[in-house]
């Protein structure tokens, strides 16, 4: 890869100090939003804020229809699923049949060898996987939303709830088919509503339910339980009390931990036969809940079969120890790696009182004095950086997400594909390192080749960094040896990188 490096000098990513004027344009775009487009500045140059505002008030922003031509491959989460099971079925079908025409031509060969015909190779054209394209139909349908957002800070609030509520491609098919879906129907609809509400529908979702087993979850004493011999899998209660409401150190016990995936038994999916319901869909299996009353964090829960579990997840979506757990989350993610203690009592605060509302919480955030006055230290995730880059450079070959998902994957953050049910990481250290940089080099000199019409690099820099262009950083753009280098050295400029 060609380097970008300009002869005479250049910059380094130097954390901006404190005494560093804020510029609220860049602030909305950076901390709040996904970087501006040629021309955005302009439209936020009256009141930054309002622009944040205006988006948390614009009806149905962050939903993505099916009924969009520009998405005609999207499918609902069961239709997807369906799809991945039929095709795995033909997959193993197909398998089976190839071993069976290798066995019999084994033993053909064996018995009379002489009358055999060479073994020809088979030349079987690549088809794409059923899942492969459902999940590139997805990926293009998120990409093309960041794209076409005027600041992009509901986009981020999905992203930030996405990844609190992670569910990973790398569990199988299944999940690989319906990631996109998943964000689609259970993070997008209630990413202004209540947290209550988005907690109960990211639970119910097959896509999670099938991502943290609770598939092969069944109570010990249930019909299905005492029939099969089959015991518990703790791992959705054990994620939804660690990572998804109340967090590490709140109180709660291993016994907390039990009795909630006793609570949760019968919550599935239903299964390619179609016994319990539509195959793919999310449904409740009373043969295998746990009877009975159960008691966690010291309430007992009476016995109410699915009911049961949605009690019990509505008072922990209200628990105070889940409102100091998001507030953190939501700081980190908006202000800094360290945030204030004073920003996220606040979030808490308004958490609690609100009932969860997410609106009130975002709004918070924007009314929030840290989240103007802090310098914008945290570094760019991989996938904000890459929708910046696209946002900025433009939409890359074709519009094709092809080329973005392939810079993810290289960044270390594979689009819904986190190493572990906590998602990715949402610390400046994790993304920092020398080879990261050296990655988010090369990613810059390719979107800048990709610019027809690049125009004055000085311009471009002005409409979207700014006057909080550093002296080295102007320096360093109007020294570039070509038009290229200068718009590549753009993208890996500081203010481009951090948020």
């Amino acid at each position: 890869m060609a380097t970008c490096a300009p002869k005479n000098g250049g910059f380094s990513l130097a954390v901006p100090g404190p005494e560093t004027t804020q510029d609220e344009i860049l602030v909305a775009f950076n901390r709040f939003g996904l970087g501006a487009r040629p021309g955005g500045r302009d439209k936020l140059a009256g009141d930054p804020r309002a622009a944040l505002r205006a988006e948390l008030k614009a009806p149905d922003i962050a939903l993505i229809s099916l009924d969009d031509p520009a998405h005609a491959g999207l499918k609902g989460s069961t239709s997807a699923i369906q799809a991945s099971m039929a095709a795995t079925m033909q997959r193993k079908l197909e398998r089976n049949l190839m071993a069976e025409r290798t066995a019999k031509a084994d033993a053909s060969q064996m018995t009379d060898a002489s009358q055999m015909p060479p073994a020809q190779p088979s030349a079987k054209p690549a088809v794409p996987r059923v899942e492969a394209e459902l999940f590139r139909a997805e990926a293009k349908a998120r990409l093309d939303k960041a794209l076409q957002a005027e600041v992009g800070f509901v986009e981020r609030l999905v992203y930030f709830w996405s990844n609190h509520f992670c569910v990973s491609a790398a569990k199988g098919p299944i999940v690989r088919a319906s990631a996109g879906a998943f964000e689609r129907e259970a993070i997008r609809p209630f990413v202004l509503g209540r947290f209550a509400d988005m907690l109960m529908a990211v639970e119910r979702h097959p896509a999670m339910l099938f991502y943290l087993d609770n598939q092969q979850s069944i109570g010990p004493d249930s019909r299905a339980g005492r029939k099969r011999q089959r015991g518990l899998n703790e791992n959705l209660a054990r994620e939804i009390l660690e990572l998804h409401t109340l967090g590490v150190g709140s109180g709660y016990t291993q016994a907390d931990v039990t009795s909630f995936a006793r609570i949760l038994t019968g919550w599935m999916m239903a299964g390619r036969e179609g016994r319990l319901g539509e195959p793919g869909s999310s449904v409740f299996n009373a043969n295998a809940h746990e009877p009975g009353d159960a008691v966690l964090l010291g309430k007992t829960y009476p016995a109410a079969g699915m009911g049961q579990a949605e009690a019990a997840l509505s008072d922990i979506a209200r628990h105070p120890a889940t409102a100091q757990h998001i507030a953190t989350n939501l700081a980190r993610h908006f202000i800094s790696d360290e945030p204030p203690p004073a920003a996220v009592a606040r979030l808490a605060k308004v958490f609690t009182r609100s009932d969860g509302n997410l609106r009130a919480l975002a709004a918070t955030l924007i009314d929030m004095p840290e989240a103007w006055s802090m310098p914008l230290t945290k570094m760019r995730s991989p996938f904000d950086y890459v929708a910046a880059i696209r946002r900025a450079a433009g939409p890359g070959p074709a519009n094709a997400p092809g080329q973005s998902l392939r810079w993810l994957s290289a960044l270390g953050e594979p689009l819904w594909q986190p190493p572990g049910p906590n998602g990715f990481s949402d610390q400046t250290d994790s993304w920092a390192s020398a080879e990261g940089m050296k990655i988010r080099l090369d990613i810059a000199w390719q979107a800048a080749g990709q610019v027809n019409n690049i125009g004055n690099p000085n311009d471009m820099l002005d409409a979207i960094i700014g006057p909080s262009a550093s002296p080295e950083t102007r320096q360093a753009v109007a020294r570039a040896e070509s038009r290229q280098q200068g718009l590549a050295l753009l993208l890996m400029a500081p203010e481009f990188q951090r948020r």
